[in-house]
C-alpha cells in the first residue's frame, strides 16, 4: 500500500537553502538537486523502510548530493513524515527535542 508523504514546515526552507546554495555554484545545479530529491521522495511512497539510524528516525542518502532525508514511518496511518533534508555533516542530535513529537 502506498504511503502519503508529509513534510514538516521547516523542510521547505531547508530545501530552498540547498537550492540557493547549489544555484550559486551553477545555475542548473539547484534544479538538478530538486529533481533528484523529488525522485527519492517519490521512492519513499512505495518503499519507506530504510535503516533506522537513531530513535525511530530513518535516513535516506540523496546521491550524488551530500544530503540526507530524515523521516519517520507511521504505519498506522500510512504516512512518511519528513522531518528534515539536511547536509550529511550536520548533527541531528542538535535539533529541537519536539521535532519527533
Amino acid at each position: 500500500m502506498p504511503y502519503n508523504i508529509k513534510l514538516d514546515p521547516e523542510v521547505y526552507s531547508e530545501i530552498q537553502n540547498a537550492v540557493n546554495y547549489y544555484n550559486k555554484i551553477d545555475p542548473n545545479l539547484g534544479e538538478r538537486f530538486l529533481l533528484v530529491l523529488n525522485d527519492y521522495i517519490d521512492h519513499l511512497i512505495s518503499n519507506p523502510f530504510y535503516q533506522i539510524k537513531y530513535d525511530n528516525i530513518r535516513c535516506l542518502y540523496i546521491k550524488p548530493f551530500p544530503f540526507l532525508i530524515h523521516y519517520l514511518v507511521i504505519e498506522k496511518t500510512n504516512i512518511v513524515r519528513i522531518l528534515a533534508v539536511i547536509h550529511a555533516s550536520k548533527n541531528p542530535e542538535k535539533w529541537p527535542k519536539d521535532i519527533i513529537n
